[in-house]
């Protein structure tokens, strides 16, 4: 199947993966609409990707070689207690095969990796799409076309409409009518700062290799090292409930933006890291700026279906997944590769759809079922993690699992 017009909403991560997968499948002609007109690769924050995972993408060609990636090797957990030293008393530690990424370098190798025919367009609001696009219309014979909407006005009609929007998908109501992503009860704060400021900290080892968990009742936080455009950064993700009576409203998707928590979340941030974190870790975090320090309520949701008529979704926009998974960046790119593969496969845009929901549609069911339950043990009913044995901890984490093979997302299918 050759030629067509691919519109793809979103063009971040998932968005750039899928515009390279288009091209590269024989579309025509592939537009994408992203609605943030400032620079993307601004974005700070940090995620992981299982190596083995990375193996397979970069396999597919959807994980471009060269994207810088810090090496991650174990996960150490561990508590406070004032005898155990500043750096808190380890209570368990496991292997963790990841490479961890900054997101703005991650999406500027993938968008640089994207064809200079792709049309990408910056600063393009799209309101909604219209029409299920399900007519008998092969390649290019303009039935069945899906109407692009605009937030300023005007319509663009295209033969594939892919939703690569994120959370707040709009093109997710067309596909699924009055799917939206549901708050989990609690928060994370995020941060990150220039590792080399942990020098002047002293008194622990700040172990380059590895991921920190640290545990306190009601709440974790994972710390680890990321690649930054100028060295290496320190990426921190602290779950607990906001605090009580702070009125704030989670039942739409939202998201506090770096430098705008206000005095009651960093007061709440403050008050948990002086009297849960051991002393080392508490003075780390502290080092972020507070233009680099924001809160992100936690959703989850699983879409059914992931496609329909002449619509895709892809990566948050197709399924929101608790982040304990480490599986998000993954998930999107294995989409892209997923879409790829029944286009090869596909006749027609009614067969490439069909191929996508066949292979993706059930994809973030079990991600999301799994989060639930790390979320749940990690954040909504902890153990008293002080009192048990390493032993304890290790059957604890593989009852997370519950026959899960473990996080970072599930290997492709053949």
């Amino acid at each position: 199947m050759r030629g067509g017009t691919v519109a793809v909403v979103g063009g971040s991560i998932a968005g750039c993966a899928f515009a390279s997968a288009a091209v590269r499948a024989g579309a025509g002609e592939v537009v994408v609409l992203e609605r943030t007109r400032g620079r993307l690769a601004d974005r700070g924050v940090g995620l992981c990707v299982h190596d083995d995972r990375a193996a397979e993408l970069v396999a597919a060609g959807a994980l471009p070689p060269g994207i810088p990636a810090h090496r991650l090797e174990r996960r150490r957990w561990v508590v406070r207690d004032a005898g155990a030293g500043a750096g808190g008393r380890l209570i368990w530690e496991q292997p963790f095969p990841f490479h961890s990424y900054h997101w703005g370098l991650l999406w500027r190798g993938l968008r640089e990796a994207v064809p200079g025919a792709v049309d990408y367009r910056q600063g393009v609001a799209v309101a909604g799409v219209d029409g299920a696009g399900d007519g008998a219309g092969g390649v290019g014979r303009g039935r069945g076309r899906i109407g692009v909407r605009f937030g300023g006005g005007g319509v663009e009609r295209f033969d594939l409409v892919v939703g690569a929007d994120g959370y707040r998908s709009v093109v997710r109501e067309a596909v699924s009518p009055g799917a939206t992503p549901h708050y989990a009860g609690y928060v994370c704060w995020r941060g990150n700062f220039d590792a080399a400021l942990l020098e002047g900290l002293g008194g622990a080892e700040s172990y380059p290799a590895a991921v920190t968990t640290v545990c306190f009742p009601g709440g974790s936080c994972v710390i680890y090292r990321i690649p930054g455009p100028e060295g290496l950064r320190v990426n921190w993700v602290l779950y607990a409930a906001p605090p009580p009576g702070a009125g704030l409203r989670f039942d739409d998707p939202t998201s506090f933006p770096p430098g705008a928590l206000g005095q009651e979340l960093a007061a709440h941030l403050r008050a948990l890291l002086e009297r849960e974190f051991p002393e080392y870790w508490g003075r780390a975090l502290a080092l972020t700026a507070p233009g680099d320090t924001f809160v992100q309520p936690i959703y989850d949701l699983v879409t059914e279906p992931a496609a329909a008529g002449r619509l895709l979704l892809a990566g948050d926009a197709a399924s929101v997944v608790r982040p304990h998974n480490t599986s998000g960046a993954a998930k999107a790119l294995q989409d892209a590769t997923a879409f790829g593969a029944a286009w090869a496969r596909a006749g027609s845009w009614e067969e490439l759809v069909a191929g996508y929901q066949a292979a993706r549609g059930g994809a973030g069911r079990e991600l999301v079922a799994l989060a639930r339950r790390l979320g749940r043990a990690q954040v909504e009913e902890t153990p008293v993690w002080a009192r048990m044995s390493a032993a304890e901890v290790a059957g604890w984490w593989e009852g997370q699992l519950a026959g899960a093979a473990g996080i970072g997302g599930q290997a492709m299918s053949s």
